[in-house]
């Protein structure tokens, strides 16, 4: 080996400093995070575009993380409290359907080649790849938890993949995978959607298609509604009756 060579790279790892590349995706990331990257929604006529389309996704969002927040809290007491931990999960799944309705259209326009969406550009790459991770884990927990919910306490087994497995034990295994996964999905877009909520993102004031989502929003929350009145009263009175059968 080269003396100067061997210098080079001596003198590189003492100095400790970490290469520029990996700086730069961490800079990235956390400007992600505290919404410094600069982005810019086209609004457009009819619908508002990229615009309208990350109003409708923030409202959605929030929504969804508040009650995501108040289902977490009725964990704590899953057995006092399982008739409002059915509840809230029922008049979760509206706003999660809509989330990832909003979000899906937005990368299939995007990698598609619509030129706007293109212009609005996509997230940082980390968000990119945990999107998927973010719709799969929340659809699994929705999906298991109704399932809980209609095989009452007892712990009835559903195949999978050849074996005998209960949907409480799915149920809990999505739901840990879920924590991680929105843990930081929350981190890296609560920020810019409250902001787009307040108004103080660009552009800033009334966007194209405020009343097709308002209509969207409203349908959202009559959904939410419908789904806990029709179907919490007889899974709570199941669980109440039956007793629960299994240990956390």
């Amino acid at each position: 080996m080269a003396p100067g060579v061997h210098h080079a790279r001596s003198s590189t790892s003492a100095s400790g400093e970490v290469p520029r590349p990996v700086t730069g995706a961490v800079k990235l990331v956390i400007d992600e995070l505290t919404d410094r990257t600069p982005r810019s929604d086209p609004a457009l006529p009819g619908t508002g575009g990229p615009a309208g389309n990350a109003r409708l996704t923030a409202w959605s969002g929030l929504v969804l993380l508040v009650l995501l927040a108040i289902e977490g809290f009725t964990i704590l007491d899953i057995h006092g409290l399982i008739s409002w931990h059915i509840v809230v999960g029922l008049l979760l799944i509206p706003p999660a359907l809509l989330k990832v309705a909003s979000t899906g259209w937005r990368i299939v326009r995007y990698y598609t080649g619509n030129a706007v969406y293109e212009q609005a550009g996509p997230p940082v790459l980390v968000m990119r790849m945990l999107g998927p991770l973010v719709v799969l884990s929340t659809l699994a927990v929705l999906g298991t938890g109704v399932l809980v919910a209609i095989d009452g306490p007892g712990e009835r087994h559903h195949g999978l993949l050849g074996l005998p497995v209960s949907a409480l034990f799915l149920h809990q295994a999505s739901f840990f995978i879920w924590l991680v996964v929105m843990t930081i999905h929350v981190l890296g877009r609560t920020v810019r959607a409250t902001k787009i909520v307040s108004g103080r993102t660009q552009p800033s004031g009334r966007v194209a298609g405020t009343t097709g989502r308002v209509v969207v929003l409203a349908g959202m929350a009559v959904s939410s509604v419908v789904l806990a009145v029709l179907l919490a009263g007889p899974w709570i009175q199941s669980w109440q009756q039956q007793g629960f059968r299994f240990d956390h």
